[in-house]
Parts: structure tokens; C-alpha cells; sequence
């Protein structure tokens, strides 16, 4: 089976040039002409595609070469670009920078290869004219497998700069697609962890796609965009799918029992612990369990695939949000806490005492959870002082250290994630610490110069820093959501 989706990988020589502008305003301006678009993003990057999905209305989802491998890069970006018309594919940070220390692997110009893609090169221009031909020409004579198609010119300062930058590029054989002038109203702000996320300013997140969108209508040339986007060669294989992928055959009952300390204190003011919610049992629909996934503006990291393969493996999948909602979801049988930023909410999150209670309970009842980075922050006994659930004997902290990294990691014993020896590749991004930095029973053994476990496996609960792409190892969704019927 081969596929011939339309695409494009916007890339750069570096991080700032402006992919995320061009390539949202890109998506933003083909969409305008009533074309569906498929939008993804190179690497474990969850802030941009929240922007990507406001400019085409589908889910933003991303391709990472080094947490999915290599071979899964097509598959998912066949699944993405099902019914579209047109894909763009933003880069991350320069265009052959890849994980650390494995050459190209997961770099933007790798993927584009996989992908067989077309590469439009932002460049900013700010600081140079005649120099810009030897810097693309540089990038695209550097890999021959890499196809540069065209250049995009950011930051033009002048009618005459622009000139100037042409006449360069006209020697370098590179055809200039778009060239694009400083405007502040594109401009979106930024914290400790890179832009803010569209779900904490959806009305100004919603302006400035449309001024993007706007500006690269009026300063690029869409139609020779398209046209190079229709030059990708064709892909092989079929496009991956969630229930295929959780279709083998599921691991041996019965699940671990229950190990290690049960998780501590709970928030002030909340009772013994009992199963399910204030001590009632969960009701279930028969056959499919209830699963809970934190969402709203705190926890916006997740990844598209982990809901279908929940779904996909028997399970009823309702989002709820930790900042407003007092309860968990009727019948709730099991807990996916993903990413996010608890440290800037977490007063709220504190004060929140009715469902940190609920959260506590469901953790002392045994049932599954799965948190993620924010979601181990949400679990601990405090955050900077706050009360959080209480489900972890351990403190958390803002720090001015930024932790930020591919990690390569094995399960240290089982857990409803994981048997014990599964290997997972998982990316660490916080400016926080967690004291301990691992329980009794750790989540993951990190391999590499410096090994070390860390994380939190007690009772159903499994915590830990490491953010991981459920699609590389589909046996975690089936393996969670089987512990939610049994537990």
C-alpha cells in the first residue's frame, strides 16, 4: 500500500528563526482556502501543536523518531493525515539537530526523509543580506537526501533588505517562497518551559493564529508551496491504528498484587481511605472501564494516541479538570495524569481539598494510575509548600534548574504500566525536583553515562518524571486498562 499525502516539513537553522509562526500561519492560511489539513510536529513538543489544532481544527500530533522509532514515523503520519488534502510537519530546533549523542535520529531531517517530504527552510534574516546564500546553501548541500525546496524569509526589515536577500539567494539556486516582516501582534508569550499553552489564552491564542495565518496569506507564495507539497514521493505500508496496535495478545493474569507502603498522607481533613469515590464502589458500564484523564489549563501535555489506545483497549475515556471539578468521573476505575504546569496553578490545585481528597481515595483502593511529570507533582504531599494529594511521601519543589532530555528507560519491577524489563524511551522537560527522587519500589531504571532510577511504584500507582509515547509500546494501554477491570 502506498499513500501520496501532500506535505511539507518546515524546518530552520536553528531554534528562534520563526518555524512556529510560519508553520501555524502556513496550516492557517491553507485551511482558509478550505483545505483540510494535517497538522504534526517533530519531537515531543506539547505546546505547539495546541496552536497547530486552533489553525486547522484537527488534533495536533507529533512524530518523534526517537520515542516511537524510526519504523513508526510514516504509520503515525498516515493515521494524522487520513481524509486530508494537505500536511505541514513543523521541525524542531535546527534541522539536522537530533537526540544527543545519536546523530540524526529524531532530528527534523530525519524525519523529512522517513517521510520522503519536501523541506521549506525559515531563516532569519535579521542580521544578515548577502551572507543568507552560503548559510542555505550550507543546509542544503549538507545531506543529499535532504531536499530543500524553498526558503521563507523572516524578519525582513526593509523593502530594500528584502531586495538584497534575494539577489544572494538567486546564486545559491534556492527558490524564496515567502519572505515575512517583523509583525509584534504574532508574537506569542513565553515562561519557563517555552510558549504558553493555548488552553491558558484561548481568545488571544485565537488572534495571534489568525494573524499568522494572515501574514504568511500575504507574504508567501501558497500556491508554489503547494505545488512543492505535492512533489513528496509516495510512503509504503499502511497508517497505523490504535486497535491493531493493542490487538496482541494481552499479558498473563494476574497482574502483580499489591506491593510496597501505601501511599501517605492525605489531604488534611479527609477521611480513611475506602474504595472508589467517598467509599462507594465505581460503577462501571460491563466490559468497559472508566478511565479519568486530568485535562483544563494545568494539565495540557498528552499526547492524541494515549485516549485512542485507551479506547481501543476497552476503556470509556472522560477528561476532567483538576482545577474546577470536585469529583472524579462517575464510575471512575482508573487515572491517567498526564504534563502540564501544577506549579503555576498550584494554589488552585491546593485549594481544591474536595477532589485531592477523591484523588487519595481512588490511589489507597488499589485502582490503576498513571502520572506523568505534572501528574507526579499532583501526587505528591506538597508542591512549594501547598498541599497536593498526598498519594507520595514526597515533596516538590520549583527550581532554576532546567532538566531536559531524551531518556532511555527500563521498568524496574512490575507495575500496571509495565512487566518488569520493558524498555521505554521517554523525554524529561521540568524546572522542578521531587525529594525523594524515588520510592521504595522506582518506576524506571535510566540507562546511559550517568544510570539511575527514579519515579514511584506503589500499590496501582505509577509515577514518574519521564513524559513516554504510549504508540511505541501499545502493551501499557492494554495492560492499564486490564488492571481497571480486575482491581
Amino acid at each position: 500500500m502506498s499513500a501520496s499525502v501532500p506535505r511539507l516539513v518546515i524546518a530552520a537553522p536553528s531554534s528562534g528563526s520563526g518555524k512556529t509562526t510560519v508553520a501555524t500561519g502556513l496550516m492557517a492560511a491553507f485551511a482558509a482556502r478550505g483545505l483540510a489539513v494535517s497538522p504534526h510536529k517533530v519531537g515531543p513538543d506539547y505546546i505547539d501543536p495546541g496552536y497547530h489544532a486552533l489553525a486547522t481544527g484537527r488534533v495536533g500530533r507529533n512524530l518523534d523518531a526517537y520515542l516511537c522509532g524510526p519504523e513508526l514515523v510514516g504509520p503515525l503520519f498516515l493515521h494524522g493525515a487520513q481524509g486530508c488534502d494537505i500536511a505541514v510537519v513543523e521541525g524542531v530546533m535546527g534541522l539536522y539537530d537530533g537526540a544527543a549523542g545519536e546523530g540524526e535520529l529524531a532530528s527534523t531531517a530525519h524525519v523529512a526523509k522517513l517521510l520522503r517530504a519536501p523541506v521549506v527552510l525559515v531563516v532569519d534574516a535579521s542580521s544578515q543580506s548577502r551572507s543568507v546564500a552560503a548559510l542555505v546553501h550550507g543546509f542544503a548541500s549538507w545531506d543529499p537526501e535532504v531536499r530543500v525546496g524553498g526558503v521563507i524569509l523572516n524578519k525582513v526589515a526593509s523593502d530594500r533588505h528584502e531586495e538584497l536577500l534575494r539577489e544572494a539567494l538567486d546564486q545559491a539556486g534556492v527558490p524564496v517562497l515567502g519572505v515575512l516582516r517583523r509583525v509584534p501582534q504574532v508574537d506569542t508569550p513565553s515562561r519557563h518551559l517555552g510558549l504558553v499553552p493555548v488552553a491558558e489564552r484561548h481568545a488571544a491564542a485565537v488572534e495571534a493564529v489568525a494573524a499568522m495565518g494572515a501574514q504568511v496569506a500575504d507574504g508567501c507564495d501558497l500556491d508554489a508551496l503547494a505545488g512543492l507539497a505535492r512533489s513528496a514521493g509516495a510512503l509504503s505500508g499502511a497508517a497505523w491504528d490504535a486497535a491493531e496496535a493493542v490487538s496482541s495478545p494481552p499479558p498473563p493474569l494476574p497482574f502483580p498484587s499489591s506491593r510496597g507502603s501505601a501511599p501517605s498522607t492525605p489531604p488534611e481533613g479527609s477521611a480513611p481511605r475506602a474504595p472508589g469515590r467517598s467509599g462507594r464502589p465505581r460503577p462501571q458500564t460491563p466490559g468497559r472501564p472508566v478511565v479519568a484523564v486530568a485535562g483544563g489549563e494545568a494539565f495540557t501535555f498528552s499526547y492524541a494516541e494515549t485516549t485512542e489506545l485507551l479506547t481501543a483497549a476497552g476503556a470509556d475515556v472522560v477528561t476532567f479538570d483538576p482545577l474546577r471539578d470536585e469529583e472524579l468521573p462517575e464510575g471512575t476505575a482508573g487515572l491517567v495524569i498526564g504534563g502540564g504546569f501544577p506549579e503555576v496553578y498550584a494554589s488552585e490545585l491546593s485549594a481544591n481539598a474536595p477532589l485531592r481528597k477523591a484523588v487519595a481515595e481512588l490511589a489507597g483502593s488499589g485502582a490503576p494510575v498513571a502520572a506523568e511529570c505534572a501528574g507526579l507533582l499532583y501526587l505528591c504531599r506538597e508542591l512549594d509548600g501547598l498541599p497536593m494529594c498526598g498519594v507520595l511521601d514526597a515533596g516538590a519543589r520549583m527550581t532554576e534548574r532546567l532538566t531536559l532530555g531524551y531518556r532511555d528507560a527500563v521498568a524496574v519491577g512490575d507495575s500496571v504500566l509495565a512487566a518488569a524489563g520493558t524498555r521505554m524511551r521517554g523525554h524529561e522537560f521540568h524546572r522542578t525536583a521531587v525529594e525523594p527522587g524515588s520510592g521504595a519500589e522506582p518506576a524506571w531504571g535510566v540507562r546511559g553515562p550517568r544510570p539511575r532510577v527514579e519515579g514511584f511504584v506503589e500499590r496501582g500507582v505509577h509515577a514518574s518524571y519521564l513524559h513516554t509515547h504510549w504508540a511505541s509500546e501499545p502493551g501499557v494501554a492494554r495492560r492499564f486498562v486490564e488492571r481497571c477491570r480486575t482491581s
